[in-house]
């Protein structure tokens, strides 16, 4: 399936399709370079407006605009199953998640950001200090199609609610889903063009990156990362950067087995495995293999893909995924590995069945590289220690899940990862005042909390001279003995 590019004028435009039926859902402009700046260059006057309005103007202006969405919901829903071809209850829980986030980044603005005092120490003691977070101006966001309101919105409702404009570029495979959004804040903030969306392919993207943003937030993959990163290095622009994970789930030996098995099949099939932090490699403690394994089977056996809005799992969205995931159950089962649920047959494009491997080498690609599909590897382990290690044994650092009743909160420390789920799955997500974000090749930076919050300001500290005091080392006119008499100060303020 290819994304059609027509000439009309002189000015190009594609179509975003169903993924189920190749349907025609809507047509969107390819924005050239210079648009982008043209976007930029309003979202730069609307930036003075809405910089200049209080937390709790902003505030208001954005509880409307979750209002309009509650009541919108099933417009946007729908949408969603469209551009991506999800279940419609994953749609819905996709866009729970949005408005529980817009509701925390905007009620809790004021308190993360505002002007608050700060210990002047003892050497300083004749100033008063501040700190104030303000905002950075206009953020660009790049977002993806996997979840294609849920994540940006990370980036969006977070800068919005710290007093930035947004440009926003959505993933060329879930354009309406942008424009959805922009659309609806401009019927409740008709006053200046607070989130603008640019349209196209990787170029727009790339022109948003030299456009003159005050900074970039990205989700995708790590190849695309790097690029963006590189744009942005030509004018210093910062950048927040969200990619890929090949997120573990650790089981120990004292682990609640059903529960355990219930995540690893959510984790690892759920959007028909599209989840940059959903299950991918599981390390279970040889122990309860067997019985875990079972579990596990029993449960992928019942999934089923379809294009109906009650299936299991929908299509993989991006056509050019299947043959990633084609490729890695195919390196896994040539290395050695088995499936017990599934196998190459399972990839029937659009759909891919669920796949279910044990006995991978961990040098296998199903392994080692993200495979953004329905598929778990399975590999049994000596000890939860040995799991651990394992897990860390990639570049990747998202996220992971850990099953275990008496050792949950140690073993996540353990892990080199931004976030932990102890006995759930994926809960991190869910809970808009924790940081999300990952190391290493799953990138920088955090969106979500009073962390993502910050993200998106720049903090001013602010120092006021209340009175004179008797030793002025920073001046000319300080008298022969000044630095003496500070260091004596010094050593006995600090000498214990």
């Amino acid at each position: 399936m290819s994304r059609a590019v027509s000439q009309q004028a002189d000015e190009q435009w594609f179509t975003s399709l169903d993924p189920r039926t190749a349907e025609v859902i809507g047509r969107h402009r390819v924005h050239s370079p210079i648009e982008v700046r043209a976007a930029v260059t309003r979202a730069r006057t609307a930036s003075a407006w809405w910089g200049g309005l209080d937390h709790a103007e902003r505030k208001r202006r954005l509880d409307a605009w979750r209002a309009l969405i509650l009541r919108r919901l099933d417009d946007i829903t729908e949408l969603v199953c469209a551009e991506t071809g999800k279940p419609l209850d994953d749609a819905r829980l996709e866009l729970v998640l949005v408005v529980d986030h817009l509701h925390w980044a905007a009620r809790n603005a004021e308190k993360v950001l505002r002007r608050r005092r700060v210990s002047p120490g003892r050497l300083m003691f004749n100033q008063a200090a501040t700190v104030e977070y303000l905002p950075l101006g206009v953020v660009g966001v790049i977002g993806p199609w996997n979840y294609p309101a849920f994540t940006p919105m990370g980036s969006i409702a977070y800068a919005l609610a710290a007093g930035n404009t947004v440009v926003f570029k959505p993933s060329e495979l879930t354009p309406g889903v942008g424009e959805w959004l922009a659309s609806t804040l401009a019927e409740v903030v008709p006053e200046q063009p607070v989130l603008t969306v640019v349209t196209g392919f990787g170029a727009t993207g790339a022109a948003l990156c030299r456009s003159g943003v005050d900074k970039v937030a990205f989700t995708g993959s790590t190849a695309t990362g790097k690029r963006v990163m590189a744009a942005c290095a030509e004018s210093l622009t910062p950048v927040l950067v969200e990619c890929g994970g090949k997120d573990p789930l650790i089981v120990d030996a004292d682990a609640d087995l059903e529960a355990a098995a219930e995540a690893a099949v959510w984790g690892g099939m759920s959007n028909a495995g599209q989840t940059c932090v959903g299950v991918e490699r599981v390390y279970v403690v040889d122990s309860v293999a067997d019985r875990f394994t079972e579990l596990v089977v029993r449960r992928a056996r019942k999934l089923k893909p379809g294009g109906q809005p009650t299936a299991h799992l929908g299509p993989i969205t991006m056509p050019e995924q299947v043959g990633v995931i084609r490729s890695h159950i195919a390196d896994a089962l040539d290395k050695g590995g088995r499936a017990v649920v599934g196998g190459l047959d399972s990839v029937r494009p659009p759909y891919v069945e669920p796949v279910v491997l044990v006995d991978v080498p961990q040098d296998s690609s199903a392994v080692t590289e993200e495979t953004f599909g329905p598929t778990l590897t399975i590999k049994r382990v000596s000890d939860v220690d040995e799991a651990v290690e394992l897990a860390n044994a990639t570049d990747y650092g998202l996220g992971a899940t850990v099953f275990s009743r008496s050792r949950g909160p140690e073993l996540a420390r353990r892990l080199r990862c931004g976030m932990v789920s102890i006995n759930g799955v994926v809960s991190f997500a869910g809970i808009a005042a924790l940081p999300f974000g990952g190391v290493g090749d799953s990138g920088f930076g955090r969106i979500h909390g009073a962390d993502g919050l910050r993200e998106f300001a720049r903090p001013q500290s602010v120092t006021r001279r209340r009175f004179w005091a008797p030793l002025q080392p920073n001046t000319f006119a300080r008298s022969s003995g000044t630095l003496r008499r500070l260091v004596r100060l010094v050593r006995v303020l600090y000498r214990r």
